[in-house]
């Protein structure tokens, strides 16, 4: 009896120091039982943390939906779990609070448009054509995307004071006014920009004029008396974008 006490109470002990993988216990344990203990060990947390990036991007993805339609205040954390199918505690378990939650929407949003324009291939020994395809990918992207901009319109009724708490908003404004700048560059070399002009102002420029008309259509269709949405609004209006721009960066 006291035999078999001993080997309850050391069976335990036995099937615990696999797992634990510690130095001189992992030594001495047979090759065999390494085997089916070590993959076992190295597949989970490779499938927890592969399920908790699935929670947290669930949540994102549904917090994006609901602050684009209800704007931050509107927007209720118990219905971005529901629409996540996930529970109110993850939230708060990612991001921390409701407010953090909506900082993280905003810099994805910022990240998604960031990936999207580098991934543009451009020649820019061809500046005007590629000065062409960044005008063209920003006002089709805005178009494509309108969460982006009731996201930014609803950051901006509350003056910015959520995104201005964020590490990393810096970052992402980078690579758009780098993009503009290498087509910039290559164009004053050939002698077909003017040396003079900002990619900062210039990226302004296009952000503005694709930006406003899409934001204030409604209101501007109203106003105008036309629907600025109607297709041949919007192909005269990308038209006359690009048109615009060129104007403000030839060389005279």
């Amino acid at each position: 009896m006291a035999e078999a006490g001993k080997r309850k109470t050391a069976a335990p002990a036995a099937r615990r120091a696999p797992a634990a993988g510690r130095g001189p216990v992992a030594a001495t344990t047979k090759t065999s039982a390494r085997k089916t203990v070590a993959p076992s060990a190295a597949r989970a947390p490779g499938v927890r943390e592969l399920a908790a990036l699935a929670t947290r991007e669930a949540i994102l993805r549904a917090a994006t939906k609901v602050f684009a339609k209800h704007g931050f205040a509107g927007g209720r954390v118990e219905q971005i779990s529901k629409a996540a199918k996930s529970h109110d505690r993850m939230i708060y378990y990612y991001f921390g609070s409701k407010e953090g939650l909506f900082i993280a929407v905003l810099e994805d949003t910022y990240r998604r448009f960031n990936e999207a324009e580098s991934a543009l291939a451009l020649d820019t020994s061809r500046p005007a054509e590629a000065l062409q395809r960044v005008i063209r990918f920003i006002w089709g992207y805005y178009q494509k995307n309108p969460d982006f901009i009731t996201l930014l319109n609803t950051e901006n009724l509350h003056r910015g004071k959520h995104i201005g708490k964020s590490l990393r908003a810096r970052e992402y404004s980078s690579p758009a006014i780098s993009v503009i700048a290498r087509v910039l560059q290559s164009g004053a070399a050939q002698g077909l920009f003017r040396h003079d002009i900002a990619a900062r102002d210039l990226y302004l420029m296009i952000a503005a004029m694709g930006y406003f008309y899409l934001s204030n259509r409604f209101t501007l269709s109203s106003f105008l008396g036309e629907n600025l949405e109607a297709p041949q609004a919007m192909a005269h209006w990308e038209t006359f974008l690009i048109d615009a721009v060129q104007r403000a960066v030839a060389a005279h």
